[in-house]
């Protein structure tokens, strides 16, 4: 893999792998693997994927949190979420090494559809490591970092935009408003970091590279794009850190984006 996340042949390369995962979560991720198949049958779970810096071997113990991804071979239904939720918590009662848990669920048939191929199917074949299961990258392309990919993954940040204004507003607690500054941060510097994407050439998931990646392009707005990296990994809960990422850099990189990238293809 190049210095810019790329493979040899120019595609981007699967960014984690289950030998990347830190000692200190190792028990981690084998417990996932058992509570996922006491709870979901082969007849439900076509596979599972484990996700963010614990497969990319960046995650920090009592500070990193757990993200999976399990594809159904159907629509996920009530049973299948209550299932999710339970396993959850069972892992973020369990382990203190992790800072809370997320579980997608996802059928195959969205995951491979045309629709999702340069977005969910983006996440699947290169931002997740299997975990059960078949791999569902050997059934999806190789991707090259494109203007189609940028638009595809983050061309809907404005309709991102309008659900945080209202989160914001019924934020009630300090816990609630770092929960949203952490979830809002993280995906600026993503949007950021993609908006530049094709013209850098490559793909990263760090949120500091990102940020400094963007600000090569966006000096202006280089400060701004610090503090969100920084929030994302540290949330806060101060109003005016939640007011400027979504009234002011929010705003500005949604129409930014669309000139540059046009919008997502809207969903059903």
């Amino acid at each position: 893999m190049s210095e810019r996340g790329l493979n040899h042949d120019g595609t981007i390369a699967r960014e984690g792998a289950l030998d990347r995962v830190p000692a200190a979560f190792t028990p981690v991720v084998e417990a996932t693997s058992t509570h996922i198949t006491e709870r979901f049958d082969s007849a439900r779970l076509h596979s599972a994927y484990i996700y963010g810096s614990i497969p990319r071997g960046t995650a920090t113990p009592e500070v990193s949190d757990l993200d999976l991804q399990l594809a159904l071979h159907h629509e996920p239904t009530e049973t299948d979420l209550a299932d999710a939720k339970a396993i959850e918590a069972a892992l973020d009662r369990a382990f203190p090494q992790i800072d809370g848990v997320g579980i997608l669920l996802t059928s195959t048939r969205a995951l491979l559809s045309d629709l999702e191929r340069h977005d969910a199917g983006f996440f699947i074949a290169c931002l997740c490591t299997p975990l059960l299961g078949a791999d569902l990258a050997e059934r999806l392309p190789r991707y090259r970092p494109t203007a189609l990919l940028a638009r595809e993954t983050n061309g809907d940040l404005a309709l991102a935009l309008q659900r945080w204004h209202t989160r914001a507003a019924e934020a009630a607690t300090d816990a609630d408003r770092q929960t949203l500054s952490r979830v809002v941060a993280r995906r600026i510097v993503r949007t950021g970091f993609t908006l530049i994407m094709p013209r850098w050439g490559g793909w990263t998931s760090d949120l500091n590279e990102s940020a400094e990646l963007f600000g090569r392009y966006y000096p202006e707005r280089f400060d701004q794009m610090l503090i969100a990296a920084a929030t994302g990994r540290t949330p806060s809960a101060d109003t005016a850190v939640l007011s400027m990422l979504i009234d002011d850099l929010g705003s500005w990189l949604a129409a930014e984006y669309t000139v540059v990238h046009g919008e997502k293809t809207p969903r059903p």
